[in-house]
C-alpha cells in the first residue's frame, strides 16, 4: 500500500510576476499514489504552478511548498525527484540519438547523453531503461533514432526517460498537444495501462481538454485566473455546472468508458 505522506503539498502559495498577481493562495495536496489532472484555460496560472511545484520558482508572494512532508531547498536534487515531460522537450533531443540512450540520459539530467559529462551508465542503467521502455510499449524502438519517431512515440520515450531517476512525481504537461486523434488515443491508452502498474510515481496530467482526463486520474484540480476553482474527486468536479463556470459556455457531458466528453448545448 502506498504511503499517504503527500508527495507534494502547497500551502497558501501565491506568486507575483512583472508586478501582476499570478497565483492567489493555492492549497493543493498530492498524496503518493494519487494521480491528478490539472485543468484550466490559458492564463489560469498552470505553468507557474508547475514551475513552483518542480522547484524552478519560489512562491515569492507567500506560502510554503513541501515535498514528501518537508521543505526542500536543494533545487537540483528536487528537480531530480520530480520528472517533468513537456511538449518543448522533444525538439531539444538530438535527432540521431538512439532511443535507449535518450532514456538513459534521464539519469544524468542530460539532453543528449554524453558519457564524458555526468558519468558512465552501468549495465543496470540500461536494464532499467529497457524495462521502462517495455512498460510504455516501446521496447521495439530501443535502437531507433529519436528523430524518426512519431510524436506519440516520442512522448512515451520521454516518460520512460523521466523515470530513470525514480521520481516520486511525474508531471505530464499537455503531452497530446499537436497529436492527431489516432495518435492521441493510442498514447492515452498506453498511459491508462501504465497507470495501473505497481510502483508508478504519482502523475499530474496537465491539459485544456476534458476528454483527455482518463479514469486513471481520480482527482482533478481546476485553475481559473490564478485561483483554485474546484479541487477533489474527478467524478465530483467534472460536472456541467463546473465547466460552465470555467469556460463560460453552456455544456453537457457525455460519459463513455470512464471518460467525459463536453458537448455545447
Amino acid at each position: 500500500m502506498a504511503s499517504r505522506i503527500p508527495a507534494l503539498e502547497l500551502r497558501n502559495v501565491s506568486y507575483v510576476g512583472n508586478g501582476k498577481a499570478i497565483l492567489h493562495s493555492i492549497n493543493w495536496k498530492v498524496r503518493q499514489g494519487d494521480h491528478w489532472a490539472l485543468l484550466g484555460p490559458n492564463g489560469s496560472g498552470k505553468t507557474t504552478l508547475l514551475k513552483i511545484a518542480c522547484g524552478y520558482l519560489w512562491p515569492n508572494a507567500g506560502g510554503e511548498v513541501r515535498r514528501k512532508g518537508r521543505a526542500l531547498i536543494n533545487l537540483p536534487e528536487l528537480r531530480k525527484s520530480i520528472g517533468w515531460v513537456t511538449s518543448t522537450l522533444p525538439p531539444q533531443i538530438p535527432l540521431r540519438e538512439k532511443v535507449i540512450r535518450t532514456v538513459v540520459s534521464g539519469k544524468f539530467a542530460q539532453i543528449g547523453y554524453l558519457e564524458i559529462f555526468g558519468g558512465e551508465a552501468s549495465r543496470r542503467d540500461y536494464f532499467q531503461a529497457e524495462k521502462y521502455l517495455a512498460q510504455m510499449g516501446c521496447d521495439d524502438l530501443r535502437n531507433e533514432e529519436f528523430g524518426v519517431l512519431s510524436q506519440g512515440e516520442q512522448q512515451k520515450v520521454l516518460i520512460a526517460r523521466a523515470r530513470m531517476t525514480k521520481p516520486y512525481l511525474i508531471v505530464l504537461d499537455e503531452p497530446c498537444a499537436g497529436m492527431d486523434p489516432g495518435a492521441r488515443e493510442n498514447f492515452l491508452a498506453t498511459l491508462q495501462a501504465v497507470g495501473k502498474q505497481k510502483n508508478i510515481p504519482s502523475l499530474i496530467y496537465v491539459t485544456h481538454h476534458v476528454e483527455e482526463i482518463l479514469p486513471l486520474f481520480g482527482k482533478t484540480l481546476i485553475l481559473k485566473e490564478g485561483r483554485v476553482l474546484y479541487s477533489g474527486a474527478t467524478r465530483a468536479v467534472l460536472k456541467p455546472d463546473v465547466l460552465q463556470d470555467l469556460y463560460r459556455v453552456s455544456l453537457d457531458i457525455i460519459k463513455r468508458k470512464g471518460r467525459r466528453w463536453p458537448v455545447i448545448r
